[in-house]
């Protein structure tokens, strides 16, 4: 069996382990402490079981963090729908959902019967009324 390349100094373990407690996203999380369970020579069989990621993933997380380090391996996803709707349009969405109750803007065609408090689905049909933007999922 060939001996793996790829070992952590006790000082990166450190940095990897002070990553993982300051961080709050979970897919970053997973990232480091993948990367220093393979780096202190741990199984990869366990470390797929311990962290639910693949070995490709794994592998390329370790190759990442070769180059830039721990900056690395955080996500780099924008995440949000923030391309749809620009930050005014944000904001004055935020007000319309404040000043007008669902049935006022959408009438009974409000996904509620009393139509009081807005759901996904309302706030879904509300954006295309005024935006004419349409999210694909309603977590968008």
């Amino acid at each position: 069996m060939a001996k793996r390349k790829f070992q952590l100094t006790e000082t990166q373990r450190n940095e990897l382990l002070r990553a993982y407690a300051d961080s709050r996203e979970g897919a970053t999380r997973t990232r480091y402490q993948a990367v220093r369970l393979y780096g202190s020579g741990c199984p990869v069989t366990d470390i797929v079981n311990i962290t639910g990621c693949s070995r490709t993933s794994l592998m390329e997380w370790c190759q990442t963090y070769t180059t830039p380090g721990v900056a690395g391996l955080q996500d780099q996803r924008r995440g949000g729908n923030s391309a749809r709707l620009t930050p005014a349009q944000r904001a004055e969405l935020q007000t319309r959902l404040h000043d007008y109750t669902p049935h006022q803007v959408l009438g009974p065609a409000a996904y509620t019967s009393d139509a009081q408090f807005w759901t996904v689905a309302d706030v879904q049909v509300g954006v295309r009324q005024w935006y004419a933007v349409e999210y694909q999922s309603p977590p968008s």
